[in-house]
């Protein structure tokens, strides 16, 4: 068993909290104006609405492009999206398709990169993802069970893997949203 014992000479930083006045916070108008991440997200029939409300609050706080809600996912208004969004689908474009494969042959039309983010045979891992400034991607995220469809994965450029250790080898969907919208905001250098 391993004890953490704190250095004694060691002076701990303040950590007062920071306000929400102080956090410097754009207004929707302001947000709408603003530069946004080239990445657009795309949820194949996610059945979860609190799922769903986590990915517009998640895409408002990484200024994703914006949201295409296909199939069965739930589209605002909806008191169950707002619980998780917490406002944040009146901040972030958003639009509906019926059909996620049609979906993403407009995407592929209008030059978007399209990646499912799915494990499969040939994924790359996140982490030796590389997103480049000059271009334009789209990812797919799926359904809670049966997750991308295999016939949108086969439209995709390509497929990228969250590596993971434990026994499940699966992590909720807009959890994952929220680690790969991260890995693109940081490479892409939304903020310095």
């Amino acid at each position: 068993m391993v004890t953490f014992v704190p250095e004694i000479a060691c002076k701990k930083p303040i950590m007062r909290k920071i306000t929400n006045e102080e956090l410097g916070r754009p207004s929707p108008e302001e947000y709408a104006a603003m530069a946004k991440m080239p990445v657009a997200v795309v949820l194949d029939n996610v059945r979860s609405m609190q799922n769903v409300g986590a990915f517009f609050r998640t895409g408002d706080a990484f200024a994703v492009e914006r949201l295409l809600l296909c199939g069965i996912t739930a589209t605002p208004p909806n008191r169950d999206i707002h619980k998780t969004a917490l406002g944040a689908e009146q901040t972030v474009a958003w639009s509906y398709h019926a059909s996620t494969l049609e979906c993403v042959r407009e995407l592929l039309a209008e030059g978007y990169e399209v990646w499912a983010v799915e494990q499969v045979e040939g994924s790359v891992s996140l982490e030796r993802f590389g997103p480049r400034p000059d271009r334009r991607y789209a990812l797919v995220f799926g359904n809670e069970v049966a997750g991308v469809g295999q016939e949108v994965v086969d439209l995709c450029h390509g497929a990228i893997e969250i590596p993971q250790a434990g026994v499940k080898h699966s992590i909720n969907v807009s959890v994952s949203g929220g680690v790969v919208l991260w890995r693109f905001f940081e490479k892409l250098k939304m903020k310095d």
